[in-house]
């Protein structure tokens, strides 16, 4: 017989107008990935997507530490040894393992965009879930890596494929071989971070990105990421073509009309997603 979990939850949802943000929340392991956080962040994921009012999304960790990576002993140990569920979200997570790859965002890219807030340890599974993000903000004393070779694991939130397209290739084979671990600086030199705040103020600088992203037009917001995810790796000629599509998608909308009539009227536009 399974039992609920009974402590904090491991993900936590906060809500501040347009922007949602997302909190790993096991802070005695360095919010280390779990079976109950893999299902709360495949959920937040979905939640995020079907909310119209939602314009930004924000994931960070909590106590000042990102995410260390797979629990080991959660999320592998008792696998592999063949014990039985320990709760509702081990039941979950082994009818359908999709569940992991779309907590990893591995599986999926949001509709809105997604900001990472990056304070402490960001490396294994933390550093796979920030490649699923589109901007990347981290204090300073934040370390990043993919360390899965080091136990003999594999990287399976997907960065043997993604960080290769991210940074230098020379530089991910890096990453991806040796396991070592990289500090903000460095990180931010590669490209795999966008900016450094000072430590303990990458929240406040993803809200404050995030307040400009969704003072935007939201259709426009969208649509422009949709364009980027859908042409990646496609030659010029079909990408901009599938760019005119889009485009034209977000000239259709009442708010592209709102927009320019705004400027005109020197008063701050009022975008309804439509």
């Amino acid at each position: 017989m399974t039992t609920p979990a009974t402590s904090a939850p491991a993900l936590l949802i906060d809500r501040d107008g347009y922007t949602v943000t997302v909190t790993m929340n096991r802070p005695d392991v360095k919010n280390a990935i779990d079976m109950e956080m893999l299902c709360r962040l495949a959920d937040a994921w979905d939640m995020i997507d079907a909310d119209p009012e939602i314009r930004c999304a924000i994931i960070t960790g909590a106590a000042n530490d990102f995410c260390a990576g797979a629990d080991l002993d959660k999320l592998v140990s008792r696998s592999m040894q063949g014990l039985p569920p320990e709760n509702e979200f081990e039941e979950r997570i082994r009818a359908d393992y999709s569940v992991i790859f779309d907590g990893l965002l591995r599986n999926r890219q949001l509709k809105k965009p997604l900001i990472a807030a990056i304070e402490g340890y960001c490396v294994a599974g933390g550093t796979e879930i920030l490649q699923g993000t589109d901007i990347r903000v981290a204090g300073e004393g934040s370390v990043f890596g993919v360390t899965e070779a080091k136990w003999s694991l594999y990287p399976q939130g997907g960065s043997v494929i993604r960080l290769r397209r991210q940074i230098p290739y020379t530089k991910a084979m890096e990453m991806l071989l040796t396991a070592a671990m990289y500090p903000a600086e460095e990180a931010l030199s590669f490209g795999l971070i966008g900016r450094i705040v000072p430590k303990g103020e990458a929240l406040a600088k993803a809200k404050e990105l995030a307040a400009q992203i969704a003072a935007n037009g939201p259709v426009a917001v969208q649509k422009i990421k949709e364009a980027v995810i859908a042409t990646e790796c496609l030659p010029e000629k079909d990408a901009l073509a599938i760019d005119l599509q889009i485009g034209m998608q977000v000239t259709a909308t009442e708010d592209a009309r709102e927009g320019p009539r705004a400027f005109k009227e020197k008063r701050t536009p009022n975008f309804k997603g439509k």
